[in-house]
């Protein structure tokens, strides 16, 4: 099968069933994008598919053959993006930083579809698990992504 990743084409050679998560990390060697619980709890495995935050862990790869999908490898290809990216450093958002691939993915959607959230936009999209607690340092990234 073929699945568009990070606006590359790649031939994978996977059973359709194959979570995306593994066809991401084990096929293509992308590591950036995390296991976290299997079920879609989480967000450390989460991808843009199409634009929007998708938790490949649980998501089959036949189901996204016509779609673009980003990991966190490219997402700095982007305006949008580079802002998540800087926001998060220049707010020192990660502790362990298991989760921040998710996190910026999100983060970047959020941002595409509402440039300029409200508080109450950022806590209804930043869904994600952090469990270094660094909820706050998100928001405040958040913000400051969409300032700049």
């Amino acid at each position: 099968m073929q699945l568009n990743i990070n606006g590359t084409t790649h031939d994978v050679d996977v059973e359709p069933d194959t979570p995306l998560l593994w066809v991401i990390r084990e096929e293509l060697g992308l590591t950036g994008t995390k296991y976290g619980c299997g079920i879609a709890q989480c967000g450390a495995c989460t991808v843009l598919v199409d634009g929007y935050p998708t938790r490949s862990c649980v998501t089959p790869a036949d189901s996204v053959l016509d779609a673009e999908i980003t990991t966190i490898e490219t997402v700095e290809e982007t305006e949008t993006g580079r802002k998540v990216v800087a926001a998060w450093v220049e707010n020192q958002v990660p502790q362990c930083g298991y989760c921040q691939s998710g996190q910026v993915l999100t983060a970047t959607s959020l941002l595409n579809d509402t440039p300029n959230p409200s508080d109450d936009d950022i806590a209804g999209a930043m869904v994600n698990l952090c469990r270094c607690g660094t909820y706050n340092k998100i928001r405040d990234a958040v913000r400051s992504a969409s300032e700049a």
